[in-house]
C-alpha cells in the first residue's frame, strides 16, 4: 500500500510538468477510483494562478478529462451490474437510486456541485448501474464540472495565491447555494404542472 501510495506520488509529480495535458490526465484519473495525491482542482488553480491568461484552456481541459473519466466510470459501472455498488451501503445505494429516478439529470448535476464529502462518484456508479441515460447523464456532467472549473478559474485569476483559501471557505456555500436553487427549481416545477383532466366517455 505504500508502495502505491508512493507510486500515485510521483505520477501525479509528473503529470503536473506537462500543464493543460497534464490537468486533463490528472481530471480523468481523479474521475475514476485513481486517487491522485494532487487533485484536479488543485492543479486548475496552480495553473490558472501561473498563466491567468490560459485559464479558459486550463477549464476545458479539467472538464474534458473529468467528463471523460465520469463516462469510463460509466461504462464500467453499467458493464459490472450491482457488482460495481458493493462498496456503498445498501440505504445509499437506495438512496441515489430514488433521487435519479425523481429528478433526472438534475440529481446528476446537484451532486457535480456539492464539496467533499459528498458521495459524487456513487451518484456516477449508480447511472451506470441502473442505466441512466447516458446522453443526459454526460449533460449534466459537463454543466456541473464546467461551472465548478471555470469558477476555480476566476478565483485563481482575481486573487492569485489566495484563491485556494478563499475557495476552501466560501466553495461549500457556493455548490449549497446553487444545489438549492436547482432543487426549489424542481420543486416549484412540479407544483405548478396541472394535473391532466380525466373526462368520462359514454
Amino acid at each position: 500500500m505504500k508502495f502505491f501510495t508512493k507510486w500515485l506520488t510521483r505520477l501525479s509529480e509528473y503529470l503536473i510538468t506537462y500543464g493543460a495535458f497534464g490537468l486533463f490526465a490528472v481530471a480523468l484519473l481523479d474521475s475514476t477510483f485513481v486517487p491522485l495525491p494532487s487533485s484536479a482542482d488543485a492543479l486548475m488553480l496552480l495553473l490558472s494562478t501561473t498563466n491567468p491568461s490560459w485559464m479558459l484552456l486550463y477549464a476545458f481541459m479539467a472538464t474534458s478529462g473529468s467528463a471523460l473519466g465520469c463516462w469510463i466510470l460509466y461504462l464500467i459501472s453499467r458493464r459490472a451490474g450491482a457488482r460495481a455498488l458493493n462498496r456503498f451501503s445498501e440505504a445509499k445505494q437506495q438512496r441515489v437510486k430514488n433521487w435519479i429516478e425523481k429528478y433526472d439529470a438534475f440529481a446528476v448535476l446537484v451532486a457535480t456541485l456539492l464539496p467533499p464529502p459528498f458521495p459524487f462518484k456513487l451518484f456516477v456508479v449508480s447511472a451506470g448501474v441502473f442505466r441512466f441515460s447516458l446522453l443526459r447523464f454526460m449533460l449534466a456532467i459537463i454543466v456541473g464540472r464546467a461551472f465548478r472549473f471555470l469558477l476555480e478559474g476566476y478565483f485563481a485569476v482575481r486573487y492569485g495565491a489566495q484563491a485556494k483559501e478563499i475557495l476552501a471557505k466560501y466553495y461549500p456555500f457556493i455548490g449549497l447555494g446553487f444545489a438549492v436553487l436547482i432543487i426549489l427549481y424542481l420543486v416549484l416545477r412540479q407544483k405548478l404542472k396541472k394535473p391532466e383532466i380525466v373526462t368520462d366517455h359514454p
